[in-house]
Parts: C-alpha cells; sequence; structure tokens
C-alpha cells in the first residue's frame, strides 16, 4: 500500500510516481474554480507535479458548467439565500457546493492517466469507489445512462460515469483536458438541502421530490455526518493505493498563485463562458 508522506517540501523530479498533495481549508468560490485551472495550466507547461487537491468552500456556492447558460438557474433565490454563483472551467450542469469535500485530479498521460474521458474517469473511479467503501459506503459506477427529470441540476441525471449507492446518484465529477493534462474534480457531499436546491433550479414539487429520492449523500448512506476534514485521511489513501502514487504535502507556487489571481474575474463573470481552450475540450463526467 502506498501512503500519504507525513513531510513536506519538494518533490523528487526523478520520482514519476510521486504526486503533490494539496489540503486546503474552506477557500472562497471563485479562488477553488480558479485555483483548479491554474494548477492544470502549470501542470501542462512543466512547471508543477501532478496534483491532488483537496478542499472545502468558506460559503455554500452554486458552480456553473463551464457551457451552461446563466438562465437556468434562479439567481433572484440565489441572492435571498446567500449563495455565491461561479462558472467552472470543466464541463456538465450546475451544482451546489456545501457540505462536502471536493476533490480535483490535475495529471497528465505520462503521469499514467489514460487519454480520453472514458478511459479516464475509469481510472479515477476506481479511486473514488475505494475512497467511499473506506467511508463506509458501498459505491459503484452507474450501469446505465439515466436523466431522473429535465433540470439544469447535475444530480437530477446520471451517467456510467457517475457513482451510485443502488440505484441512487452519489457523486459525479467534471473533466477538461488542456494539451496532455486533465483536471477532474468532483464532490464528496455529506450532507444536502433538497429544499434550497429545488428553489436554485426551479424544480416542481415532483421534481424536488424526485431529487430526495434518487439522490444519496454519506450521511443518507451511513447514518453518520463526518467533518469533511476527517475525510482527508480516507480519500488521499485510496488515491494513493488505487493509483500506485506517492502523495506529498505541498503548497501552492508563487507562479500558480499568479495564474489563479488572472483567471478570478473570469470563473466571477456568470454572464460570460469561460475561455475557450484550444487544446482541449471541456467534458461533463456526470450529467
Amino acid at each position: 500500500m502506498t501512503e500519504v508522506c507525513p513531510v513536506t517540501g519538494a518533490i523528487d523530479a526523478k520520482d514519476t510516481r510521486a504526486w503533490r498533495l494539496l489540503v486546503d481549508g474552506r477557500v472562497d468560490g471563485a479562488q477553488n474554480m480558479a485555483r483548479d485551472r491554474a494548477i492544470q495550466l502549470a501542470v501542462e507547461d512543466g512547471g508543477s507535479p501532478p496534483t491532488l487537491r483537496l478542499y472545502q468552500w468558506d460559503r455554500p456556492t452554486l458552480t456553473l458548467g463551464r457551457f451552461q447558460p446563466d438562465t437556468d438557474i434562479d439567481a433572484s433565490a440565489a441572492r435571498q439565500l446567500g449563495i455565491d454563483v461561479v462558472r467552472r472551467f470543466t464541463g456538465g450542469r450546475a451544482v451546489l457546493h456545501d457540505d462536502e469535500l471536493t476533490y480535483a485530479v490535475i495529471a497528465r498521460t505520462a503521469d499514467g492517466i489514460p487519454r480520453g474521458v472514458a478511459a479516464s474517469y475509469r481510472h479515477l473511479c476506481a479511486a473514488l469507489a475505494e475512497a467511499y467503501r473506506r467511508i463506509g459506503v458501498a459505491a459503484s459506477l452507474t450501469a446505465h445512462d439515466r436523466v431522473h427529470a429535465p433540470s439544469a441540476a447535475c444530480y437530477l441525471a446520471a451517467s456510467r460515469a457517475d457513482l451510485s449507492l443502488d440505484a441512487m446518484k452519489l457523486a459525479g465529477s467534471a473533466q477538461v483536458w488542456h494539451g496532455q493534462t486533465v483536471l477532474q474534480h468532483g464532490s464528496f457531499t455529506i450532507t444536502r438541502s433538497v429544499d434550497q436546491e429545488a428553489r436554485l433550479f426551479g424544480m416542481s414539487r415532483e421534481q424536488a421530490a424526485l431529487f430526495a429520492e434518487r439522490t444519496a449523500t454519506i450521511h443518507s448512506a451511513t447514518g453518520q455526518r463526518p467533518d469533511p476534514d476527517s475525510l482527508v485521511g480516507p480519500v488521499a489513501a485510496s488515491f494513493g493505493e488505487v493509483l500506485g502514487i506517492g502523495l506529498v504535502p505541498g503548497v501552492v507556487s508563487a507562479a500558480e498563485s499568479e495564474l489563479e489571481r488572472s483567471l478570478l474575474e473570469e470563473v466571477k463573470a456568470v454572464g460570460q463562458r469561460c475561455s475557450a481552450d484550444t487544446a482541449g475540450s471541456a467534458t461533463d463526467l456526470g450529467d
């Protein structure tokens, strides 16, 4: 078993199995999305190592998919509920982030990531399923694509790129490629507010009932409500073991921080789409 290294410091460039582990606390939503993308750009350029980033949100935040219209959500309801709205660089439908631990994998094909959406998702899904197993949830890859009801909400649709608990959608992920580098991120959702999501996505009463019936969380599956910080260990250990990598705790570099700042206005500009990625494509993996 590959263990998370309990040390800090630079990663040995000669060790192709060594990845950086970034563990962030609660971070602003725009910063979270800009940071994921900044790391991807830096990894593709060769200035940063492959990275597993685990993070949280300093307030409830709704992320729109890269190509998703603003009109898919009720902006007035978001303001009334005190929910930030930002745009991801990855595709797919809107997701409300709150009581969760979010993961992001940023790595190149040279780091062992298969090229292509289906192959790379299958590769990473094994680590996600193992993480859920360690948490106490028997997650499995969704067998068939299904749309429970027409909606802008990510969790009212499921695909073979999602993790499910029986017939309930447990987790979806979204992905974008830049050159030979993938960014894939998703959520380990502890609890969710069906009422809030129903308001944000303009669900009918029937849709809201279906949403509650067809989705699962860590709390609903286990009866426990773990602190997000307590999930960091099992999630990191699962990626290390399944991918056969060593994880070395690190920090965001100065170059990545500068890139992050340059991207902030873009993710905050909800009225616009994120800039085109001429070297890759945005692909939804969960909707």
